[in-house]
């Protein structure tokens, strides 16, 4: 059964990996600190800070996970792979709204591609503790090429429909659901050096903010040159350099602990843990709500291009990426930070700062001030996330990590389809601006009444950080949250 020995963890993300690996690398870093702060006061000398100490230049401590060779195969493929998959989103949402001019089916085909991981991602979290994951994720990734392949056949043959785009949607729905746990899993064991792990996943987060800001703005220039079918040709090439990188691993076997109970039966104690103590659970439900009302503004992207500011698809393209600009100044800021401390309330704060972007941008008119508002939310986004994030990973022990962090996926991905199609038929009666000042409101109410709870909830978590080295658990946890920064393929 689950205890509560690390329930008392006090920081949050969800592209944390991102956020925590920095937060790590600029704690270990700074000159002459190998020391660790609990609440408390007290000091803690680790192992991780006396490495950081060695002469070694500054780029070489940025990039040091680089050493281990397969982390650094799977970086490479990865950088390539990641671009393609935003191409595609980009690329699907475009298509979805030129062939139909209707937000609700924006929202049909989001939910479509999304619903599998809410359905899912527990029963994966269990597998990718008990199965070969890099056998696993050459087997999803392999088969997301192929689904990405079909898809570009279909447009550039301009036999393509609707119907067919949502049950290719919902194929790749099914390999996210088992491949984001797998691949998340999958890192701590592409590591020679365990202190490494908390760069590797700082190295991953900047990877994809670095897609997010580059594929979207070439899908819409490719969008508007050569049409959709060209994105998705490239993406499922780009499938190429991370599945040659799988191939060209040697990982050494892993030694697998016996577990007797039964995969229902962990996944309902996952749930009695994380449900059953209110610092978890608060986590999760602020991340939920966001997830649920203020995330599925992405979905309804194109309308703002095409209908609002009257552009094309490299207006989307420029939304998208200025959002992913943003996301990527949250995780510098989230690296600058000395300590974890404090995260409780960044979450709040960022929580607030997304609603009122999304509110702000669903007022706007003027492209260049939206673009802006764009920097805001994807800031507000990825720092709430990654802060919650890393909050979780670092409270709970490692043999639950894998299906609380199952949770922790329903809640950022599992609730977006739900959200994307309510957004989508809302959109269709009341407008998209409206629909998204409505979901920009509810993420402030949501995060005020996360600031009503949050001192109660640090006195909970106090006696965890007394009681154990934050560091430690924060580099041991920082591994789950690298591959949920992958974004939903569509």
């Amino acid at each position: 059964m689950f205890t509560r020995s690390r329930a008392g963890h006090a920081t949050l993300f969800a592209p944390d990996d991102i956020c925590t690996g920095f937060v790590l690398w600029n704690r270990y870093t700074r000159e002459g600190e190998g020391d660790l702060h609990e609440p408390s006061g007290r000091r803690f000398t680790t192992k991780a800070g006396s490495i950081f100490r060695n002469n070694a230049t500054g780029v070489e401590m940025i990039f040091r996970a680089l050493q281990s060779r397969n982390y650094r195969l799977f970086f490479g493929g990865q950088s390539i792979s990641l671009i393609g998959t935003w191409m595609q989103q980009i690329a699907t949402s475009w298509l979805v709204y030129r062939l139909t001019n209707s937000p609700f089916m924006l929202g049909v085909v989001g939910f479509a591609g999304q619903i599998p991981t809410f359905l899912f991602a527990g029963i994966a979290g269990v597998l990718a503790d008990r199965l070969h994951r890099h056998r696993m994720v050459i087997v999803t990734q392999t088969l997301a090429m192929v689904q990405a392949f079909i898809l570009a056949f279909l447009v550039l043959t301009r036999a393509v429909t609707v119907w067919q785009i949502i049950v290719l949607s919902i194929f790749l729905g099914l390999l996210n659901a088992f491949d984001m746990p797998a691949r998340q899993a999958f890192i701590v064991d592409l590591i020679e050096k365990r202190e490494d792990l908390g760069n590797a996943i700082a190295l991953n987060s900047t990877m994809f903010n670095a897609a997010r800001l580059l594929g979207p703005s070439i899908a819409g220039i490719l969008i508007a040159a050569l049409g959709e079918g060209m994105c998705f040709l490239l993406n499922g090439i780009s499938y190429l350099a991370v599945i040659g990188s799988l191939f060209a691993m040697t990982i050494r076997p892993r030694i697998k602990k016996v577990r007797r109970a039964h995969v229902v039966e962990e996944l309902r104690e996952a749930f009695s843990y994380s449900f059953g103590f209110p610092p978890i659970r608060s986590i999760l439900l602020l991340l939920a709500l966001v997830s649920l009302i203020g995330m599925p503004y992405t979905v309804l992207m194109p309308v703002f291009a095409k209908d609002v500011f009257h552009g094309g698809a490299h207006t989307l393209g420029f939304l998208v990426g200025a959002s992913g600009i943003g996301a990527l100044a949250g995780t510098m800021y989230l690296a600058s930070r000395r300590t974890v401390r404090g995260l409780g309330k960044v979450i709040a704060v960022s929580a607030s700062l997304f609603g009122a972007g999304l509110i702000a941008f669903s007022l706007s008119r003027i492209l260049w001030f939206s673009l802006l508002l764009m920097l805001v939310t994807g800031f507000g986004m990825v720092v709430q996330f990654a802060s919650s994030n890393t909050i979780l990973q670092t409270i709970v022990d490692d043999d639950k990590r894998g299906r609380v962090m199952s949770m922790f996926t329903m809640a950022f991905s599992g609730t977006a389809p739900i959200g994307s199609l309510l957004a989508g038929g809302l959109a269709s009666r009341i407008g998209a601006p409206t629909t998204l000042l409505l979901g920009g409101v509810c993420c402030i109410l949501g995060s005020f009444l996360f600031t009503r709870a949050l001192p109660a909830l640090r006195e909970m978590v106090r006696p965890i950080y007394v009681r154990k080295g934050i560091i430690p658990e924060v580099a041991s946890g920082l591994q789950a949250a690298a591959t949920l920064t992958r974004p939903p393929e569509d």
